[in-house]
Order: structure tokens, then C-alpha cells, then sequence
């Protein structure tokens, strides 16, 4: 049992793990370590595109978030603007109204005045005439029509019962 370890067959084996070893240093190790170098690159090459592109939309974000604040205060400002207009408008039309209520309103005192003339030239007419009437009937006796309205009109402007 002394002989359970056969001396060569580790040698051989020990010699075969280095030369084994030797062969992958000098043929496989430079390529496996480069291809992976080449993949941590393009590893580090992905994650400084993402954190340009993630940077990228982040100022994208901002902008479009001041453009909507922008577009927001552009829409209230116009919001006030046709609001002003709309008061401008509506006093614009409310003086107007004012201006067509006050002339109508001048028209129709000229109107009454004028109306009120005639009533007043009518009724002293109808006064002469009731006048001469009534005093031709108290004196009986007839002067002509015309000396009559005259008298009787010098006489009812000097007592202004018109006035």
C-alpha cells in the first residue's frame, strides 16, 4: 500500500498543468483578457451614452416644461387681453347706447316742446275765437274778423293766460 501514489504519473501531471498554463498565458490569455477589456469598454462606452442620453432628456424635460410654462403664461396674457378687449367693447357700446338714449331723449324734449307750441297755438286760437264769439254776443254788435283776432290776441298776451 505503500505504493498508492505513482510519483511519475503526478510529475507527468504536474508538468502537464504548467505547460498547460504556459500555452494558455502565451496563446489564449492575452485574447481572453483583451476581449474582455474590449467588453468592459464597450460596456462603459454603453453607460456613458445612456447618461448622455438620460442627460439629454432631462434638458429636453426642462425645456419643454419651460416652453409649457411659457405657453401657459402667453395664454393667460391672452386671456387678459380679450378679457380688456371685451371690457373696452362693452364700454365702448354702453357709451354708444348712453349717446343714442341722450338723443332721443333731445329729440323727444324738442319734440314735446314743439308739440307743446302748437297745443298752446291751437288753444289760443280756439280762445280767440271762443272770445269773439262771446263778446259778440255780449256787445251785439260786429266788428270785422280780423280787427277781432287782433284785439282779442294783444289781450291774451297781455294777460298770459298761456304762460
Amino acid at each position: 500500500m505503500g505504493n498508492l501514489i505513482d510519483f511519475r504519473q503526478v510529475a507527468t501531471q504536474v508538468l502537464g498543468f504548467l505547460v498547460l498554463l504556459w500555452g494558455l498565458k502565451k496563446f489564449g490569455w492575452g485574447r481572453v483578457l483583451g476581449w474582455l477589456e474590449t467588453r468592459r469598454q464597450a460596456i462603459a462606452g454603453e453607460f456613458d451614452l445612456a447618461a448622455r442620453k438620460q442627460s439629454e432628456a432631462e434638458q429636453l424635460k426642462s425645456r419643454y416644461e419651460q416652453e409649457l410654462r411659457n405657453i401657459d403664461a402667453q395664454a393667460r396674457q391672452k386671456i387678459q387681453e380679450a378679457v380688456a378687449e371685451g371690457q373696452r367693447v362693452s364700454a365702448e357700446i354702453k357709451a354708444q347706447a348712453n349717446r343714442e338714449a341722450s338723443d332721443r331723449f333731445a329729440r323727444a324734449e324738442e319734440e314735446i316742446a314743439r308739440e307743446r307750441e302748437k297745443a298752446k297755438e291751437l288753444l289760443k286760437q280756439q280762445v280767440i275765437q271762443l272770445s269773439v264769439r262771446g263778446a259778440e254776443k255780449i256787445l251785439r254788435q260786429k266788428l270785422d274778423d280780423a280787427s277781432q283776432r287782433r284785439l282779442v290776441g294783444e289781450f291774451i298776451d297781455e294777460v298770459g293766460v298761456l304762460d
